[in-house]
């Protein structure tokens, strides 16, 4: 495989392996573990299966927060690899670690990953997937992720993979009493399909919110959104997402269930077709008892045309008018996130740009 491919498909979901950017990086190339390293204290960053070894108490966290329950669950289950990343107590991990997946020449990819956010401590996570350009096969990812008490996780998952790629993430969140889950996710390169549905469990005053920017281009399916269940009181979540076809099918989905009084959560998802493409839009708010919180609000539609004469009346051609329009529509405010991940989704919707004109 040429390197030079290799560091070009790694730049292009943020992955630098550049150790004055980031504080650890971990490369697993199809099946194999190629590069584990970190770069400062309160980190800790191991293949899954070396960190199961150094660890007994670990496996009271397998299969925790995803259950065992489809073919493709079973499958990993059997077999897998994958990164063990965790922020020790108090621990301010603010530079992002960044954890690649890279699909070459395997069929099937299994990966289980786990997070660990210990109590009081904050860490940052870009995790870039993506394929060789004439890759033809699946990745499956399962992903679990602990935040304890009073600790902050946000992480940040870029994919872009080539046209002939499956994946399907399998990922689940537990975060305790006063801890808070950032996730954002950004799909703006074609794929064979998509099918992910993370789900988020709130703990007493626990806050989750749920990013997603993604395009489906021709012939694409992707069947993607978030869940969240407000267990206990003062919990929250906030699930936005962007979503445009040009050409392929969206599902978005979005589900909130409130389980205790006194919790909150909004549902936004909103969605742009250009030219031709499909968007089914499937919010749910769910409650079972009184006193929450909970909303939703979603809109599906296209380029007004009056905002591209507006534009070009202002001296932008057409193209830069639509580009314009394209970037103000993926823009998300997302509250809480790091510059250095903030740059790098700006970089991904930046090349994602030409492909939608």
């Amino acid at each position: 495989m040429s390197e030079e491919i290799l560091k070009d498909r790694l730049e292009s979901v943020g992955i630098e392996m550049n150790p004055k950017k980031r504080s650890g990086s971990f490369l697993l190339l199809d099946q194999e573990v190629k590069n584990v390293a970190k770069f400062m204290e309160g980190l800790e960053i191991l293949p899954i299966k070396r960190a199961l070894e150094k660890y007994d108490w670990l496996e009271d966290y397998m299969w925790k927060a995803v259950k065992v329950k489809d073919e493709y669950t079973k499958e990993v289950e059997e077999d897998f690899n994958g990164y063990f990343i965790r922020a020790l107590p108090n621990a301010k991990v603010e530079i992002p670690v960044e954890a690649c997946l890279y699909l070459s020449r395997v069929k099937k990819q299994k990966v289980h990953n786990i997070v660990i956010a210990e109590e009081g401590s904050e860490i940052n996570i870009i995790s870039g997937c993506t394929s060789h350009p004439k890759a033809m096969g699946m990745h499956i990812g399962v992903s679990e992720f602990y935040v304890k008490k009073n600790a902050k996780l946000t992480f940040t998952m870029i994919h872009s993979w080539s046209e002939d790629i499956e994946v399907r993430p399998r990922s689940g969140v537990i975060v305790e009493e006063n801890g808070a889950f950032i996730s954002n996710y950004v799909l703006l390169a074609p794929a064979k399909l998509v099918q992910m549905y993370p789900t988020a469990y709130l703990k007493r005053n626990a806050t989750a919110v749920f990013s997603s920017i993604v395009v489906a281009f021709k012939n694409a399916t992707i069947d993607m959104g978030n869940r969240a269940i407000l267990m206990e009181k003062g919990s929250s979540a906030e699930i936005i997402s962007r979503t445009i076809s040009k050409g392929g099918r969206v599902i978005a989905r979005g589900h909130i269930v409130a389980e205790s009084p006194e919790v909150k959560g909004h549902l936004e998802c909103r969605g742009l077709i250009l030219n031709e493409g499909e968007i089914l839009a499937i919010p749910e708010l769910e409650a079972k008892c009184p006193n929450v919180d909970l909303s939703h609000e979603a809109a599906i539609g296209k380029i007004a045309e009056e905002e591209i004469f507006y534009l070009m009346s202002r001296g932008m051609t057409q193209d830069e008018a639509t580009a314009t329009i394209i970037r103000g529509f993926m823009e998300i405010d997302i509250k809480g996130i790091p510059p250095a991940l903030k740059r790098e989704i700006d970089k991904a919707i930046e090349l994602a740009e030409k492909e939608l004109l």
